[in-house]
Parts: C-alpha cells; structure tokens; sequence
C-alpha cells in the first residue's frame, strides 16, 4: 500500500515537472525564482571558498621558505646596563 503511494506520488511529480517543461513556465511564482537565485549564488560562494582554499594550501607547500622577520621598532636604550 505504501510503496503504490510514492510511486503515485513520483509519477504525479514527474508529470508535473514534464508539464512546466513543455509550457515552457518553470517558475510559478516570483519566490520561486529567488529562492532559485540564492540556491545557486550560495553554491557559488561554496565553491568561491573551496578555489581558495586550494589556491591558498597550494601556495603555502609551494613556497618552503619562510619570510625573515626584521625587528620593527626602536632599541629602549635606558633598558641596557
């Protein structure tokens, strides 16, 4: 009984879906496509972060040396005997 439910039910979605796709109208609402907007530059910036990521863990086992640290500041004579 249960498996004949979500097999009506999937075939009532897939009708629906070939249904917008003919009439050419895949978005019934203005919602519909934000929240289509936000869905896809949110995966946008997932993968923004995960270039950089990569870029940045490429950079870093590239380049072995480390920067040499010069003294920043100025020597406190008085401190000194």
């Amino acid at each position: 009984m249960a498996q004949n439910n979500v097999q009506q039910e999937l075939q009532n979605q897939f009708t629906d879906v070939v249904s917008r796709l003919k009439s050419k109208q895949l978005f019934q609402s203005d919602w519909d496509i934000a929240s289509f907007a936000i869905f896809f530059i949110f995966i946008g910036m997932v993968l923004l972060l995960v270039v950089l990521v990569i870029i940045r863990c490429c950079c870093c086992c590239c380049c072995d040396e480390k920067p040499k640290h010069h003294k920043v500041g100025i020597d406190n004579m008085a401190m000194e005997p």
